[in-house]
């Protein structure tokens, strides 16, 4: 009789190969294989992520001198009398963060799939949606955050220590989050790089479609629209 065991993602630079052999009195042999990462490269572990630091930097840390920019440079008070509504002001400021980010994503991927040669499963469409969707959540905390940073450099600060260093620590991009102790596990589900680094992953390496990535992109969803509603309502058309 012989039983496997299959592993999605292994530790970094260790193989799974162990193996129990039969004996006189136990007939069971379990042999470990790997699956989705066949040769067990870390880099194929590692780089899908890159693409959500990526979109964090450009997303938050970029949109995130929008608004205070403008108090700097003492021209709110010519957006503020203008008839727009914060929403359209919103939408005006960061449609052109959402190219670039969309422009950037393509070119990660690429660059993951041509020249460090990571397998790509999945679908070109499930991608982008993901990346759309999550591209949407950073971009509006961006602006949040541009918004209660009256200057550059806080808004700036802020930013940097709301989404990179989440997103680089808890968002298991570097380190397992099942190896995490379970107060810092509970803390990585309020982190948005959270779910979008597993759709990478997940996309990339097991070629999951968006019915199979749903808790995922609903937990985005929920961020997007949240952080959308926090950002209109804390911009207030007033000096």
């Amino acid at each position: 009789m012989r039983i496997e065991s299959s592993k999605l993602y292994p530790p970094h630079g260790m193989k799974a190969t162990s193996t129990l052999r039969p004996s006189a009195s136990s007939p069971i042999s379990v042999d470990a294989r790997t699956w989705f990462n066949e040769d067990l490269e870390s880099k194929a572990f590692i780089v899908p992520g890159v693409l959500a630091l990526v979109m964090s930097v450009i997303g938050a840390f970029l949109t995130s001198l929008t608004i205070a920019r403008e108090w700097e440079r003492g021209s709110m008070e010519q957006l503020i009398s203008t008839p727009v509504k914060p929403l359209e002001i919103m939408l005006g400021k960061l449609a052109p963060y959402f190219v670039i980010g969309m422009l950037n994503t393509a070119v990660c991927a690429a660059i993951a799939i041509w020249w460090f040669e990571i397998p790509f499963r999945g679908s070109l469409a499930t991608l982008f949606v993901s990346s759309a969707l999550f591209l949407v959540v950073v971009l509006a905390l961006g602006f949040f955050i541009s918004v209660i940073g009256r200057s550059q450099l806080a808004a700036s600060q802020i930013a940097l220590t709301a989404t990179f260093l989440p997103a680089f620590l808890l968002s298991g991009f570097l380190f397992s989050i099942e190896q995490m102790p379970a107060v810092i596990r509970a803390l990585t589900h309020v982190i948005p790089a959270r779910y979008f680094v597993t759709i990478l992953k997940d996309v990339f390496l097991k070629g999951s479609s968006l019915a199979l990535l749903k808790g995922e992109l609903a937990a985005l969803a929920l961020f997007a629209l949240a952080l959308t509603l926090l950002a209109t309502r804390s911009f207030k058309k007033k000096l």
